[in-house]
């Protein structure tokens, strides 16, 4: 029986596989679980006004909210690279808005499978959020 995080490696997989990416070939999924154990995923969309599309993370959430989900319990980003892929400045952003300072956030290789995992507050640390409005 697999583990949550395999769960979630399986679905960020299954989702990068469907990316779009033609200009690029930078192919990106993510997965993510909600507070009700819900998974949702995503994968990054480009277009021809490159680059105005979309990030795998930034459609894992999306999903999440269209869903009724209102916060991320933890994330998985999966591509393929030499070095690390770690969600963008925006998409740190968006998992902060949503998550909390020790959501965390686990980065995957498809070749090689899990490498790190971060919490929110380790990729953006003295961030701005919700709590700064009040």
């Amino acid at each position: 029986m697999k583990n949550q995080l395999e769960t979630l490696i399986q679905s960020a997989t299954d989702a990068y596989q469907n990316a779009y990416a033609p200009y690029s070939h930078f192919h990106v999924g993510a997965a993510v679980v909600d507070e009700h154990g819900h998974v949702h995923t995503g994968c990054n969309v480009e277009n021809a006004a490159y680059p105005s599309g979309s990030c795998a993370e930034e459609q894992a959430i999306g999903s999440m909210v269209a869903g009724g989900g209102r916060r991320i319990r933890e994330i998985v980003v999966i591509g393929r690279s030499e070095e690390l892929i770690t969600p963008c400045g925006a998409c740190r952003q968006r998992i902060r808005e949503l998550g909390d300072d020790q959501t965390r956030i686990h980065i995957c290789d498809i070749d090689r499978g899990h490498l790190r995992t971060f919490t929110i507050e380790e990729l953006l640390p003295e961030s701005f959020g919700p709590e700064n409005l009040s």
